[in-house]
């Protein structure tokens, strides 16, 4: 259906839009999840429904979106620029519906949250609780699999907050600074390092660096080692803070791990921990987020309930 603007010009009518917004929530599940099963899963849907309306939204659009590989789905060109349509849309629609909710008195939404460490889910409950307090309709969601990468989730739209210790220029992100904490030296009561007072940059040459994934990123290595030029003897990645502690544990090597979460295993006589140089290593911590989106109030005071509890010691120095 057209309109006419004058004379002999004539333009698509808004009201001409083929796809409805299940036909995007049904995009979206399927290239975040690969597979039309898992995808029915998240969208409480049958596979064979899924695939009905997949077929429908491809009708519609006169092209397939997805490339089927045995049981992969592999987005097309044409179904990737339809992805970043979708995502607008779905983010835009939700954006409203929460301000649509805060103007009838009662403020809904969605924080959707990572950080880019494991271990340091265990300080984000406190301040859900103290959040959800003030905003019980809020929902918070943990993306767990943005772990690794949380800044491109951000920039993907899968997040809307990514509490992390890089910075990236980016005129597209926000950094919100939250607190510090301190990075100390892991290792065995019975290392030759325990003995020190404290360690200094020439004393990691010939050990083994134990640290997160990816190790071209270790802190250790790239900010320290590298600048003094100390060669280690090699760098390892371990995912898990606990399987580093133990390694450290038993004499294999080093880590560089933030004191607050090595506390425990510190007080229960596993591991010894020893600044970095006389005065020790500190790192920042901020809340990053996009310059595009609107910030709604909710998002604001949960930021600024992150920063207050970094601040009363929950990161900390022990």
């Amino acid at each position: 259906m057209e309109r006419t603007i004058g004379k002999g010009i004539s333009m698509p009518s808004k009201n001409n839009v083929k796809l409805e917004i299940r036909h995007l929530q049904l995009l979206t599940a399927v290239a975040d999840e690969g597979s039309v099963t898992k995808a029915g899963r998240r969208l409480h849907l049958t596979q064979s429904a899924l695939s009905h309306q997949l077929r429908d939204a491809e009708g519609k659009l006169g092209t397939p979106l997805f490339l089927r590989l045995g049981r992969k789905m592999l987005l097309t060109p044409a179904g990737e620029q339809m992805l970043d349509s979708a995502r607008r849309v779905l983010s835009d629609l939700h954006a409203a519906e929460a301000q649509i909710g805060d103007l009838n008195g009662g403020t809904r939404g969605l924080i959707r949250v990572s950080t880019e460490c494991y271990t340091s889910y265990h300080w984000l409950p406190p301040v859900m609780t103290k959040f959800q307090a003030k905003f019980p309709r809020v929902e918070i969601n943990i993306v767990l699999e943005a772990t690794a990468r949380p800044i491109a989730a951000l920039l993907e739209d899968k997040l809307d907050v990514a509490v992390t210790t890089r910075t990236a220029q980016d005129k597209n992100l926000l950094f919100t600074p939250t607190c510090e904490d301190e990075l100390v030296v892991v290792m065995s009561p019975k290392h030759r390092l325990a003995a020190a007072a404290h360690v200094q940059p020439r004393d990691f040459a010939g050990e083994t660096i134990f640290c997160y994934p990816p190790k071209e990123e270790c802190t250790l290595h790239l900010s320290i080692l590298r600048p003094a030029h100390v060669v280690p003897k090699c760098v390892l990645e371990i995912p898990l803070t606990e399987c580093m502690v133990d390694m450290a544990g038993a004499g294999l090597g080093v880590a560089f791990l933030a004191r607050w979460a090595v506390a425990s295993y510190v007080s229960a006589g596993k591991i010894v921990t020893r600044p970095l140089n006389k005065g020790g290593f500190r790192r920042k911590w901020y809340a990053a987020t996009l310059r595009s989106r609107p910030t709604p109030p909710y998002l604001t005071e949960f930021i600024t309930l992150l920063a207050r509890t970094c601040t009363l010691g929950l990161v900390q120095p022990e």
